[in-house]
């Protein structure tokens, strides 16, 4: 894929996606899958979402034990975003990404041993565009050739590189 054509996809995500306050996070159980509400990051989106949660929580277990993980957004449009998670602790991380905000939500601060990150790496994302469900045009870029993939479907598929 072109580095164009990546660097337009993640604008396109940037957009859809930035004025959402709070995003569902979707990992794997032993029992199936679980969504809960995260308040998304506040930096700018460059293909890594961001995440803070503490070391106690069901969600921090999951991830390490399973990667695949969904967001969804519902906005001004709705987007699922597909992809990797990770749990970072690093502390400047931590720190650069640390608001108010989190400090109300978590009842602590960002230098909190228990406080980690959650790094979710999009590898693919989908979106729909409010009000014009049978208008949309369907895509789907091949993340592996670069090629697109006409399709049926009445949203969007944006592949992301690694």
């Amino acid at each position: 894929m072109s580095n164009m054509l990546k660097k337009e996809e993640l604008e396109t995500l940037r957009e859809l996606i930035k004025d959402v306050d709070t995003a569902m996070l979707t990992t794997a159980t032993e029992e199936g899958l679980v969504s809960r509400p995260m308040k998304t990051q506040e930096v700018e989106f460059d293909g890594d979402l961001w995440f803070f949660t503490k070391k106690e929580t069901n969600k921090y277990e999951e991830i390490l034990n399973d990667q695949d993980v969904n967001v969804a957004y519902a906005g001004k449009s709705y987007v699922s975003v597909r992809g990797k998670a990770e749990i970072v602790e690093d502390l400047n991380k931590k720190k650069e990404l640390w608001s108010k905000a989190y400090e109300k939500i978590m009842q602590t601060s960002y230098d909190d041993p228990d406080v980690v990150l959650i790094k979710v790496k999009a590898e693919a994302a989908e979106y729909w565009e409010t009000g014009n469900f049978a208008k949309k045009i369907a895509f789907m870029y091949k993340r592996m050739t670069g090629q697109n993939a006409e399709s049926a479907d009445i949203n969007e598929t944006v592949e992301l590189d690694n």
